[in-house]
């Protein structure tokens, strides 16, 4: 199994010539229990991405699921409540901001690229 450690790990030629700098980047996550660290997880995410000098887009409070939500989701990006057996299927909350963080995204895209 890849992790995305092991990944980001192997990108030092795209961060030494700065190919990823001024692209736009978010993050998900999945936890087995619900505090099982995913704000620390998404943010731990971010670091390396920052190191690359990507744009980091996460979920405004404008998001209604934002304070909706019992299960996942936070403004770092969408995340999900899995449950320790894997059997937690995706909340509908849940569903939406992940939609609209991927919406988010191709937009910001879009609009950078001119």
């Amino acid at each position: 199994m890849v992790t995305i450690k092991y990944f980001l790990d192997g990108t030092s030629t795209f961060w030494l010539k700065g190919t990823l700098a001024g692209k736009p980047a978010s993050v998900f996550t999945s936890t087995a229990s619900m505090h099982g660290g995913q704000e620390t997880t998404l943010l731990s995410m971010m670091l390396p991405l920052l190191h690359h000098g990507m744009l980091i887009v996460g979920l405004p409070y404008t998001q209604a699921e934002l304070n909706a939500t019992r299960t996942g989701g936070t403004p770092y990006g969408p995340s999900h409540f899995a449950g320790v057996a894997d059997d937690q299927p995706v909340a509908d909350a849940e569903r939406a901001l992940c939609i609209a963080q991927g919406k988010r995204l191709a937009e910001i895209a879009l609009k950078l690229r001119g």
